[in-house]
């Protein structure tokens, strides 16, 4: 497997007059960083108007600077809101930000997540999936050379050159959100690599892998024109500690990411301010709700996230993206438990990976046949997921 990194930017009340700025730097340190010690990827989300659960309106920003202070970890949009981007304007930051970084962008693609954010844009949350697909076709023909014009239900572009042009040919490796089985395999047969933003065990990971293959062999019908990239990637709260005790107690910033996101999820647009967030916070952490979400992730001592590890090497994803920028986690704390676990956990995953991409070659050329995905468990009792391990 390979390791990711990833920054929601986080920033819980109270607020001081540099914080968003200490913030920003901090991340920024962090990234040269992981940089240092072999992280595979960095990935910045994008979202509008979510006090404090997330500071990250202008990833193209944060990610631009990110790359000249750094020289080998890839540079992750996970994921840019399409509904809410003009595909040109797309095209363009992504090339330039290809440009800048030698070559290192990822680029996923996602649709929104609430009305909170859509509607200001004029979008409408039930069209989201529909205005999503429109463009990706695009968007993907902006890449190449020459000029383009689209003519579609939701953009309408007249015959013009898009440029600059991205340093990877044709495009940057293509990703999209996932945060459903649904979504799962609807990834697999667009061919694009699934951001997995639920919070899955290693046995579900298991189903989504077969889910999303099974998808990519036997449904494979792309959106447009573009480069297939057969990739698996989950996200998990984290925090690296020489015990596990300690390392729970610097992971609370999980536990609030969780809350925030349902928070987000289920309540309705409100004037800006009116919750604090993190006071919210403090009455639910000791729930044994809040017990059961603080539970989960790759949290502990190397020996208890190497165990979970293996199990999640099992499922066959390619890269696990580790959540550290939470809540109120120290910056400290944070490079220190990415230092410890680059040390004492990542090197023997990483030497794996070529075995995993030797499977992964097998898989696609139908020489391995995996088992059957199983029916979502959604589907199996007629519950629906928990918004709190909704879409990141």
């Amino acid at each position: 497997m390979r390791f990711g990194i990833f920054y929601e930017h986080q920033l819980p009340r109270p607020w001081k007059a540099d914080s968003e700025h200490r913030l920003l730097q901090e991340s920024l340190d962090q990234i040269e960083l992981a940089d240092r010690l072999g992280y595979y990827c960095a990935w910045e989300v994008e979202h509008h108007f979510l006090e404090e659960y997330s500071h990250s309106s202008a990833p193209e920003v944060f990610l631009g600077a990110a790359s000249q202070r750094t020289s080998r970890i890839r540079l992750g949009h996970g994921v840019i809101q399409l509904p809410t981007n003009h595909p040109a304007r797309v095209a363009e930051r992504v090339s330039t930000l290809d440009l800048v970084s030698n070559g290192r962008v990822e680029l996923g693609l996602g649709e929104g997540s609430t009305p909170l954010e859509l509607h200001p844009f004029g979008r409408r949350f039930r069209e989201k999936r529909e205005v999503w697909e429109d463009a990706v076709r695009a968007l993907i023909p902006m890449f190449g050379d020459g000029g383009v014009e689209y003519h579609g239900p939701h953009f309408d572009f007249p015959l013009r050159n898009v440029l600059p042009k991205p340093m990877q040919k044709p495009h940057p490796p293509l990703w999209v959100a996932c945060s459903r089985r649904d979504t799962i395999e609807a990834a697999g047969a667009w061919g694009m690599g699934a951001l997995g933003f639920q919070f899955v065990s290693a046995d579900e990971a298991h189903t989504w892998v077969a889910a999303y293959y099974d998808a990519y062999l036997t449904r494979l019908a792309r959106l447009a024109d573009y480069v297939t990239n057969p990739n698996i990637a989950v996200v998990s709260g984290f925090m690296c500690c020489p015990t596990d005790e300690e390392a729970h107690v610097k992971a609370d910033g999980w536990t609030f990411f969780a809350f925030a996101l349902r928070f987000y999820a289920t309540q309705p647009p409100g004037e800006p301010g009116a919750v604090d967030l993190w006071k919210e916070y403090q009455a639910f952490r000791h729930t044994p709700e809040g017990e059961r979400m603080h539970a989960g992730g790759l949290i502990g001592s190397p020996e208890t996230i190497r165990a979970k590890l293996r199990k999640f090497e099992a499922s066959h994803v390619d890269q696990v993206i580790l959540l550290n920028q939470a809540g109120r986690n120290a910056h400290a704390d944070i490079c220190a438990s990415l230092e410890l676990f680059a040390d004492e956990v990542m090197p023997e995953f990483v030497q794996r990976h070529d075995e995993h991409e030797s499977w992964k070659r097998e898989v696609l050329a139908g020489t391995i046949s995996l088992d059957p995905p199983s029916p979502p468990a959604e589907a199996r009792s007629g519950a629906r997921n928990d918004p709190a391990e909704a879409r990141v």
